[in-house]
């Protein structure tokens, strides 16, 4: 939790470090409190609904426990286990198995399935993976993430503006040159920050998660088989659902070509190796 709390106060200060030199680098003088509002309305909207854009992404709905028994019952005997309140429930249409915790404190916390993910997973498995969403949640994962999405956004919004008010090529801006690499080389930051900080919070949940079940290798079968069902159906890769990819407990999409230089997940393969290690299990 202390190291989450560090790296959201570097974002934070990324965020306005690069703020304030898109301000000076562009020159006018109402470009720099343009951005200064966008970033705040930015973060403000990330930090406080940024669980509703995830949701509604995934076209989640609320789930109790006369549907869901076996789901409810897991994640009510875990987080009593872990001495925590217990999130609220949703689930999703979709028909790809993944999972995903969001939330920005364990009591505004939610966890949300895909009907995908119920249909396929034993008891155990579906543990293993309560587990892991439960340890985003308690790391304060879900609150870095906000974070991390709010700051991807920023990056992507510099490049657009400079684009906008960069178009002379005098001393006091960046030329058209300059404000076209800013627009493509933007999202591509953007993706890099949000894939770098999202594939250290998975070993990190996957291993705290395992220790709260005590069943590494629960977590493990599930993982394969959520890598091996999600490539059969995977999610369309549009923006609606990319806002959301991050969070989820499997890369929803295929991850062909370029798409691999911005996945948000470490490798099954290695996410399994290190489960196994913990179990003892030797190949």
């Amino acid at each position: 939790m202390h190291h989450n709390g560090l790296r959201t106060a570097v974002l934070l200060g990324a965020m306005s470090a690069l703020i304030i030199g898109l301000g000076a680098w562009l020159g006018g003088g109402g470009a720099l409190p343009v951005a200064l509002l966008a970033a705040l309305g930015i973060t403000g909207a990330a930090y406080l609904f940024g669980d509703r854009i995830a949701l509604t992404a995934l076209r989640a709905r609320p789930v109790g426990e006369v549907e869901q028994p076996t789901l409810y019952r897991i994640v009510r005997e875990l987080s009593t286990e872990a001495r925590q309140p217990m999130p609220r429930l949703y689930i999703s249409p979709t028909m790809q198995p993944n999972a995903f915790a969001t939330g920005r404190n364990p009591r505004k916390a939610s966890i949300c399935v895909t009907y995908g993910l119920t249909g396929l997973l034993n008891e155990q498995e579906l543990r293993g993976v309560v587990g892991h969403e439960l340890s985003h949640i308690y790391n304060r994962d879900t609150l870095i993430s906000c974070v991390a999405a709010a700051l991807a956004t920023m990056i992507t919004f510099v490049g657009y503006v400079a684009a906008l008010f960069g178009g002379s090529d005098d001393d006091e801006g960046p030329g058209f040159l300059g404000a076209v690499l800013m627009m493509v080389l933007g999202p591509v930051a953007a993706g890099l920050i949000q894939s770098a900080i999202a594939r250290a919070r998975e070993y990190q949940a996957d291993e705290a998660g395992a220790f709260l079940t005590g069943d590494p290798l629960a977590l493990a079968s599930a993982l394969r088989k959520i890598e091996m069902y999600g490539r059969r159906h995977p999610l369309p890769e549009n923006a609606r659902l990319a806002s959301a990819a991050h969070l989820m407990i499997a890369n929803p999409f295929r991850g062909r070509g370029l798409g691999r230089l911005f996945a948000t997940h470490p490798a099954t393969a290695e996410r399994v190796a290190r489960l196994e290690r913990m179990a003892g299990y030797r190949r």
